[in-house]
């Protein structure tokens, strides 16, 4: 089943991940002040993941793909995984646009 699974980091910010059914991470927000901040971003992103308008295509310096996801004011609140070709960040995409509007929110802060 897809989620979007919530940790706490060592600094103590809270951060999130959309996994696969088979825990593979399409998509990761971090840096989150509260909780509740994380929660609602990741609300955004189940609202906002099927609007092409929102996916920045990025490519890294040494070849890499990747996107972002952005809110409505344009600030990043997601990044994507690595990518090795074009085609599979394009991929990559689709499964988010599918399967974020869908995933449960699992909490493993507790």
């Amino acid at each position: 089943m897809e989620k979007f699974v919530i940790t706490k980091q060592l600094t103590g910010e809270y951060q999130f991940n959309l996994k696969t059914g088979n825990e593979e991470i399409l998509l990761t927000g971090d840096g989150f002040s509260s909780k509740s901040n994380c929660r609602h971003v990741i609300e955004t992103v189940q609202q906002h993941a099927a609007e092409e308008d929102k996916y920045d295509l990025r490519t890294t310096t040494n070849g890499k793909y990747f996107f972002t996801l952005e809110a409505a004011n344009g600030q990043t609140i997601a990044v994507s995984k690595m990518y090795e070709t074009e085609a599979s960040r394009n991929n990559g995409i689709v499964f988010v646009k599918t399967l974020a509007p869908k995933a449960i929110i699992y909490d493993s802060t507790f």
